[in-house]
């Protein structure tokens, strides 16, 4: 049994989400994306026993490290994985741009289907891309692909798609039919899927992931699949994570891009990190899982039962939920002060997930459950 409702001080630890200064000691910060627990004891005890190694020179990654990953993912997934297909990077946006860069060239369009993650935007445009955006279905929070409008809006230079599953802000879990809709549409069009799969393992109950590679050897084959163990097991600053390649001419392009960058050196701590949550760790995420599967339906019942200018939909992954604050006539650009100077909330303001997020914030709630219990308390006496 671990004691996620005891959370851990992260105050003055340097920490991004807690240390920064518009997070002022009246403020809960439930913004950017990590979580407010003790990692599992399994990789604390792994990256002490490198601690005590007392030389940090260059390292390379074992075959030990292939082998957790190969095996998780069959476990797990039932993804199957060889050892060359696995290309280390340190974190899943670096990932990402190298990927735009091997599967298309400066002035090539790349679709990414909004809202969606912030940094989808920054790697094509900061590459030299030209962006094109198809907005989703959004059913009372409910999201949807609008999978007509995405086919209309591709091009002869259209070369790939930026995906997100589970997605991120609204915490769709894709269906394995909506997967293969969707990719039949790439195959039809010859479009490369750069898959974002970071929050994979972070998956509500009744629900199941789906690596959309999976679905077939022709989809597999134009598939980038980026996954870390960073959202599940918190270890972001460890920077650690994989992206899948099944082709080899794309994965030899996608390497020397990455070589060119110097970006394929681990650190010191990236191995025992990744080996100790993937091989170790498992029971931990199933209760963490739980846990938050908890949270998230403390929060939206909440939202639904006592703040109904609110709308909201429980997520059926990720540890985030999309809130739509549009029916309070509260303007857009002034939601993200007035959440942080009147509720003493945090949050990531909508428009970082492009324009249609205007008039919506996303809340973290990995996060003892007395702090969920706060932020809503907040909310309920503004805007209830």
């Amino acid at each position: 049994m671990y004691h996620f409702d005891e959370g851990i001080e992260r105050r003055g630890t340097n920490c991004v989400k807690w240390d920064v200064p518009f997070v002022t000691s009246d403020v809960t910060p439930m913004w950017i994306a990590d979580m407010d627990f003790e990692v599992a004891p399994a990789i604390t005890e792994s990256l002490q026993r490198i601690a005590g190694q007392g030389a940090f020179g260059y390292q390379f990654l074992s075959d030990r490290y292939y082998e957790s990953i190969i095996n998780w993912m069959k476990r797990r997934h039932g993804l199957e994985l060889k050892k060359e297909e696995i290309c280390y990077v340190p974190n899943v946006v670096m990932g990402l741009s190298f990927a735009v860069q091997a599967v298309s060239e400066a002035g090539d369009e790349i679709i990414i289907m909004t809202p969606v993650y912030g940094p989808f935007f920054k790697v094509v445009n900061d590459n030299d891309r030209v962006l094109v955006e198809s907005p989703m279905k959004n059913d009372d929070g409910y999201y949807t692909m609008d999978l007509d409008d995405f086919e209309s809006r591709i091009t002869g230079k259209t070369k790939a798609v930026i995906f997100c599953n589970p997605h991120n802000p609204s915490g769709r879990v894709w269906r394995r039919e909506e997967l293969q809709a969707f990719a039949d549409i790439c195959i039809k069009h010859d479009l490369y899927i750069i898959s974002d799969d970071i929050h994979s393992e972070l998956i509500s109950e009744g629900y199941e992931h789906t690596f959309i590679s999976s679905l077939s050897e022709e989809i597999r084959n134009r598939c980038i699949v980026c996954t870390s163990p960073s959202k599940a097991f918190n270890l972001a600053s460890i920077h650690v994570a994989n992206c899948f390649i099944f082709n080899e001419a794309l994965r030899e392009k996608y390497q020397a891009i990455a070589e060119r960058s110097h970006a394929a050196e681990n650190n010191a701590f990236a191995e025992a990190a990744l080996v100790a949550a993937y091989n170790d760790s498992e029971e931990w995420l199933t209760e963490l899982n739980c846990y938050i599967d908890g949270n998230l339906e403390y929060f939206t019942d909440y939202v639904k039962r006592e703040i109904p200018s609110l709308t909201v939909c429980k997520p059926e992954g990720t540890y985030l939920v999309w809130v739509d604050f549009r029916k309070t006539g509260m303007p857009s650009e002034k939601l993200h002060d007035y959440l942080l100077k009147e509720c003493h909330i945090a949050s990531n303001d909508g428009n970082f997930f492009g324009k249609l997020g205007d008039g919506f914030a996303r809340f973290n709630l990995a996060c003892p459950r007395s702090t969920v219990v706060k932020a809503l308390e907040e909310l309920k006496a503004k805007f209830a």
